[in-house]
């Protein structure tokens, strides 16, 4: 089974949450009988203050609180601080995240961090980055909606780099989950984020990088630099970012190594395109994925033959046994075929009421297409030496503050 649930919940665990009252905690005395009830747990292993907007001096406060009371500090295993600032200027979420991230370096048992929807951007990059960096005892990272930009994702990427060599190092457990969705994080950011997801090989099951913007060459890049040395990789997401032919091509040729552990792939709104399509579709005729669960494949231009001389093959021969999900819908199918009747006899929930048709000009623009694609191939990347320069450059930031550290 995947990782759908990220903590089980025990009688035990005790839950403080204010989520979703739209609070506006802007002063001490705002946030003053939140803080009352909160210390007044005997535990506390989740924080959910999402939903609400807090100000610099409430965040200092809170900060204060957790830093303070041990029956918080040394109990927490989530934090949800998603939906925070609603209403507040780029300077207040700067200042407010100078002391909210610090004091959670200092919970030793937080392993799941939730920051989402909330407008980061490059302001506030380097206290993000700082605290990925040295976080190294989480094992679920949620960062979707937050304004990133190819500049910042590059340099999430790095950090999620570095977090690795200090889990190594601290012989901590490598990250279960990356969730970095609708960040419009495009092919700039492919590179470096690859590096980063494939130094917590050992750990990453679940990798969620949906409505990025990411074209054929950058998500070409992050497979076949990234996420195909994750070899218990459980749930995928792409969806909504552009593959074409030539990352479908890079796709195909990764999805064997996930064969035994992968539950769901979502690529819908993907444009897989006809022939990549045809390509992703031929590997389940191939290899047997005795896991997955949820398959998601929703307008990307696939054609009925694709169904015919692939899927329902690749079904008779045993080769999706556990398939109980499926999503077809907007592609280019007939909707009167024996193919799409015995699909939907297996599927109950099978949504086929928006189907596309293919015609001759759409025949003609998919070859033109083809053509301007051959830009979008993966290019080469000397990752050995970009890796060996994030090393070096890792070790020299921490002898510079070393060298700054007095000893009385």
């Amino acid at each position: 089974m995947a990782t759908l649930h990220f903590v089980p919940q025990h009688e035990e665990d005790q839950v403080y949450s204010i989520s979703g009252k739209a609070l506006k905690l802007t002063t001490n005395d705002d946030i003053k009988p939140y803080l009352q009830e909160l210390v007044g747990l005997k535990t506390c292993t989740k924080l959910d203050f999402s939903g609400n907007t807090i100000g610099t001096e409430a965040s200092e406060a809170l900060a204060k609180c957790i830093s303070d009371n041990t029956q918080v500090r040394n109990s927490l295993v989530e934090v949800n601080f998603a939906d925070l600032y609603t209403s507040r200027l780029v300077d207040e979420v700067v200042d407010s995240l100078k002391f909210l991230l610090p004091v959670l370096l200092k919970c030793p048992k937080l392993e799941i961090v939730n920051l989402s929807d909330n407008a980061f951007g490059l302001r506030t990059i380097e206290s993000l980055e700082n605290y990925i960096v040295n976080a190294v005892n989480i094992k679920h990272l949620i960062l979707s909606n937050n304004g990133m930009g190819p500049f910042a994702g590059e340099r999430i990427g790095k950090a999620l780099f570095h977090l690795a060599q200090n889990k190594k190092a601290a012989s901590k457990p490598f990250l279960e989950t990356f969730i970095c969705g609708r960040n419009r994080l495009e092919n700039g950011s492919a590179v470096y984020l690859a590096l980063g997801l494939k130094s917590h090989a050992d750990g990453l099951k679940v990798v969620k990088l949906y409505q990025n913007g990411i074209r054929p060459k950058g998500v070409a890049t992050l497979i076949h630099y990234g996420l195909q040395h994750l070899q218990g990789l459980e749930i995928l997401d792409l969806q909504d970012n552009t593959f074409t032919k030539h990352a479908s091509l890079i796709l195909a040729k990764a999805l064997p190594t996930w064969k035994d552990s992968l539950y769901e792939l979502n690529l819908n709104d993907c444009l897989l395109k006809t022939a990549g399509s045809d390509e992703v579709f031929k590997v389940f005729t191939q290899v047997k994925f005795s896991n997955l669960h949820v398959l998601k494949f929703e307008y990307n231009e696939m054609v009925q033959s694709t169904l015919e001389t692939s899927f329902l093959p690749a079904m008779e021969k045993g080769n999706l046994p556990e398939l109980e999900k499926l999503e077809i819908n907007g592609n280019r199918l007939e909707e009167d075929s024996d193919a799409l009747d015995l699909l939907q006899g297996k599927f109950d929930d099978l949504e086929i009421d928006d189907l596309e048709e293919l015609d001759s000009e759409d025949e003609e623009e998919e070859e033109d297409e083809e053509d301007e694609d051959e830009d979008e191939k993966l290019e080469e990347v000397e990752t050995e030496r970009l890796e060996k320069e994030l090393l070096e450059a890792q070790v020299d930031d921490l002898a510079g503050r070393l060298a700054k550290t007095e000893i009385k």
